[in-house]
């Protein structure tokens, strides 16, 4: 596959991918970005969303909560807090993350912050169909 980059992620339990890819789709905390061969080298913090790697092997999507992805012209690395297959995700992991994004909301200081994590998951489960 002409144009491709090394794509690995990896969260604390599991290595989740290691393929070449021709473009990665990341929830960035500062906005979306996709990430192609050639890319500006690029670190970015992550938001909870749906994290995408097309390859030849087709697209691969996973729900991811926070980390960061290390992005240079030939690979893109990302080390997520939480990341699972979309296939995996069920309704009870997300009623397990709102939960947690609630409570935390509830004691927050940052209640912008906190709310914006609540409308983000929200978002996620959305996204992800569930």
């Amino acid at each position: 596959m002409a144009g491709t980059l090394q794509f690995d992620l990896v969260s604390p339990e599991r290595r989740l991918a290691s393929v070449a890819a021709s473009e990665v789709q990341i929830p960035g905390a500062d906005g979306d970005l996709t990430a192609m061969e050639g890319h500006a080298p690029t670190i970015t913090t992550l938001r909870p969303g749906i994290l995408k790697a097309i390859s030849a092997e087709g697209a691969k999507s996973y729900v991811v909560t926070g980390g960061f992805a290390d992005i240079t012209a030939s690979s893109v690395s990302v080390l997520a807090e939480r990341a699972v297959p979309v296939e995996e995700a069920n309704a009870a992991l997300f009623d397990g993350l709102l939960a947690e994004a609630r409570e935390a909301a509830a004691t927050s200081a940052d209640k912008d912050g906190a709310d914006k994590l609540v409308a983000d998951i929200l978002a996620m489960r959305a996204a992800a169909g569930q």
